[in-house]
């Protein structure tokens, strides 16, 4: 049977563990009253044990007394709860317990009850302030919906009339939905006809009750005041930007305003746009799917918590042979958090909201987005894990015997074979690395409960998990080193010029399997990345998200690898695998200027990503975090610089000192920012006061492996030694791994620094953007 101690800890809501009891806290105290209760047992002389002992039998009688009350449940000697009010009008509970006579010598007993009721009073409180929070979000979202719908009858009726004057179009139907994954809200405006004046006298009707929701279409200002004394304001459709880029939305926002302060130039309908009012419809189902999200919560902080109060009263009345429990039980259940019923309520009309207008009145499709099943994990996923594991050791065996005995790295024969499969099969081999330590994150966010989805705000049904991810990278490794096999086996057979082709064939073969539009090899999670890839390619175009900087910090760690792609590119387009020219490819001005442009790419992408973010939230910190990124651009291009003139004793000095400079700021970029280490005022010694790992040795482990592997991937790239080929590859592959290690270890206290974050502000639910706010006018 699993102690309650655990059950607790695997159900509470990792970003709400604070404002939950603190049962860990009140079973140690319920310990120290056992512990004090054995010793005064066994010093009779020298305690006294509850009211219990042969040389008081007052006290005896009153605990017979005190067992009498307790067991007719009165609670008059054990809490009493005060109301009390505050400074700004409102009646606030707070619960303060009296003891009975027969423990108020007890001083552990005394400091359980007072942090019993301090835990009480905290959840309440709690309660009511996520309660008041979703209640208004509630009344937000109401008045939201009403709006799209007022806005939709316009645009209904509209359509109705252009379909019956001048060509049929279809009507709108009651509900735009579809997948979010799929869904692309950039804004179009649609072609629009000339507007007679009766159909713009017929289009006022409808505005009309838009107006009754604070919406005025009149020149973009008040207009008159409200029953209630207060000034109109207008209101707009503000859809804020994800994916559209931030250029887009700026012209057709423009436009918008333009035509809302100008309405003499069309009629009022005309700048009602269904490609807007469906995005808001998008925008405004989502915001009702975290509302309904953030109310299940909260129903479950409620239950968990009157459970974790009902186990530790039962703990002290078996430590303390009293029945204290069922007054105390009586106040809790009288409290707020269990008392009230508008979460309960609010979550039935979440779920008639959302399947009247969301789901055409279908309940059991209404249920798929507001309560998302996740998918099982399936042993089959492990046994196939296993299973290509196991090849992909006993193939590289055989490949390694092979390439022994062909003898393919002979100085005959090393030059045409590593130039033919080196830069192909190390891109797959250091994707497919990153790819597992990809999977050891996702185990460690897993087992150490990082809500990792909320942050990278993904699916939870779609979402990649630990065993897809070691399933993707055994596979991929279990194909390169079986097409290695084959390739070595046919050039051994004197297919040379053929099979040179296998490598181009693979990576082609890879792409497609990338971008296939069939619901095959994890879909959700292909075109995922291709969204995130192309964000990261248009920086500082589109909106920068949390998954979208994450990967471009991985991409970071992989330049190697973007340079093996150009090379194979060439490699292939050049046709140098028939004709074995590898110079074309290795030599010459354009290769020279490649190789600067690939070595920028990742960080110039990174760069701008940080110069959008500071648009965007006016934090100077992101332009700290650019001049990382530029720092580390200059150290590039002095090292390329560099390896190609070796002889320049003022270039070996410049990448030197641009190196150490670069190298400085990333350190401490990743320690005291990302990581959030390095706290001096810190409770754990130049770590932070909160950790997630209980063992702090490993975090000052972490910092040391750290700063030796961004040395070492400094010197990857510095090619000071002169070593032959062969060995040279393999050193570069080697420190590119270590690379890549380092990236994925840094994944993990990048993400459990950004889960701490999100503890610290009890941030669960996602605050998901709005389309109609109001401005204020001056008019």
């Amino acid at each position: 049977m699993v102690k309650f101690s655990k059950e607790l800890e695997a159900q509470l809501i990792p970003e709400w563990k604070d404002a939950f009891v603190n049962y860990w806290q009140l079973k140690k105290q319920v310990k120290k009253i056992k512990l004090a209760r054995v010793h005064n047992k066994q010093n009779p002389d020298a305690a006294r044990d509850f009211g219990v002992s042969v040389f008081d039998p007052v006290r005896l009688v009153t605990k017979k007394i005190s067992d009498k009350l307790f067991n007719f449940d009165k609670k008059s000697e054990i809490i009493q709860v005060n109301s009390k009010i505050m400074e700004d009008g409102e009646e606030e509970e707070i619960f303060e317990t009296e003891l009975a006579q027969l423990f108020s010598a007890e001083d552990e007993v005394r400091v359980f009850f007072e942090g019993l009721d301090e835990e009480l009073n905290k959840v309440n409180q709690f309660y009511k302030t996520k309660e008041t929070e979703f209640t208004e979000r509630g009344e937000i979202l109401n008045k939201q919906l009403q709006i799209l719908l007022d806005l939709k009858q316009i645009l209904n009726d509209r359509r109705w009339k252009n379909s019956g004057s001048r060509h049929n179009v279809p009507s709108v139907p009651s509900s735009w939905s579809s997948s979010p994954r799929n869904s692309d809200c950039s804004s179009e405006c649609l072609a629009e006809s000339n507007t007679t004046p009766t159909e713009i006298t017929q289009r006022g009707e409808a505005i009309a009750a838009l107006e009754k929701n604070g919406v005025n279409f009149i020149n973009g200002a008040t207009r008159g005041k409200t029953k209630k004394g207060k000034p109109k304001v207008a209101m707009r459709i503000d859809i804020p930007n994800t994916t559209p880029t931030r250029t887009i939305t700026a012209v057709t926002s423009m436009l918008w305003e333009d035509l809302v302060n100008n309405p003499k130039k069309e009629g009022p309908g005309e700048f009602i746009n269904r490609k807007k009012i469906q995005c808001a419809e998008k925008m405004i189902r989502g915001a009702f799917v975290e509302l309904y999200r953030g109310l299940g919560l909260l129903r479950t902080y409620s239950s968990l918590n009157m459970v974790a109060f009902t186990k530790i009263l039962k703990k002290f009345d078996k430590v303390s042979n009293q029945q204290a429990s069922a007054s105390y039980l009586k106040a809790v259940k009288r409290s707020h958090f269990i008392s009230s019923d508008k979460v309960v309520k609010l979550m039935d009309e979440v779920e008639s909201i959302f399947t009247k207008h969301f789901a055409s009145n279908d309940k059991k499709k209404a249920m798929k987005f507001l309560r998302p099943q996740q998918n099982k994990d399936s042993h089959m996923l492990t046994f196939f894990v296993g299973l290509f594991t196991g090849c992909f050791v006993s193939l590289f065996s055989v490949y390694a015997i092979l390439a022994h005995l062909s003898g393919i790295f002979s100085p005959t024969t090393e030059r045409d074979y590593l130039e033919t499969v080196y830069p192909v099969f190390s891109v797959f081999a250091l994707l497919s690395l990153h790819l597992f330590m990809y999977g050891c994150n996702l185990f460690m966010w897993k087992n150490t409960r990082i809500n990792y989805n909320f942050i990278f705000e993904f699916q939870p049904s779609t979402a990649l998990k630990y065993r897809d991810a070691f399933l993707i990278c055994t596979t991929f490794m279990t194909a390169v080193v079986g097409a290695m096999v084959v390739h070595l086996i046919l050039r051994a057979n004197g297919f040379s010029s053929q099979v040179d082709a296998i490598p181009g064939i693979f990576l082609l073969f890879s792409i497609a399997l990338l971008i296939c539009p069939f619901d095959i090899f994890y879909r959700p999670t292909r075109y995922c990345f291709i969204r995130v890839i192309r964000n990261i390619v248009c920086s500082p175009l589109y909106k920068v998200l949390m998954v979208d900087f994450f990967m471009a910090d991985q991409l970071t760690s992989q330049i190697p690898l973007l340079r093996h792609m150009e090379s194979t590119a060439c490699y292939f387009l050049a046709g140098s695998f028939r004709t074995h020219h590898y110079e074309t490819c290795r030599t010459g001005r354009l290769f020279r200027e490649l190789l600067y442009v690939i070595s920028f790419l990742p960080y110039y992408w990174r760069a701008m990503q940080c110069a959008r973010r500071w648009f965007d939230e006016c934090d100077v910190n992101h332009l700290a975090n650019m001049g990382k990124y530029v720092s580390a651009m200059v150290a590039a291009g002095a090292r390329i610089t560099y390896s190609n003139n070796p002889g320049n004793h003022l270039w070996f000095y410049m990448v030197v000192i641009t190196s150490v400079v670069a190298t400085v700021y990333q350190l401490y970029w990743d320690f005291v920012m990302d990581w959030g280490l390095f706290n001096p005022k810190s409770k754990n010694l130049w770590l932070r006061d909160d950790l997630i790992l209980k063992n702090k040795s490993i975090y000052y482990a972490s910092i040391i492996l750290n700063a030796v592997l961004r040395v070492a991937w400094v010197e990857t790239v510095m090619g000071f030694q002169r070593i032959p080929d062969v060995e040279s590859r393999l050193l570069d592959f080697l420190l590119a791994s270590l690379e890549v290690i380092r990236r994925g270890h840094w994944n993990f206290y990048r993400i459990e620094n950004e889960h701490l974050n999100n503890v610290g502000k009890y941030r669960a639910v996602k605050a998901v953007p709005l389309p109609f706010r109001e401005t204020d006018s001056d008019g």
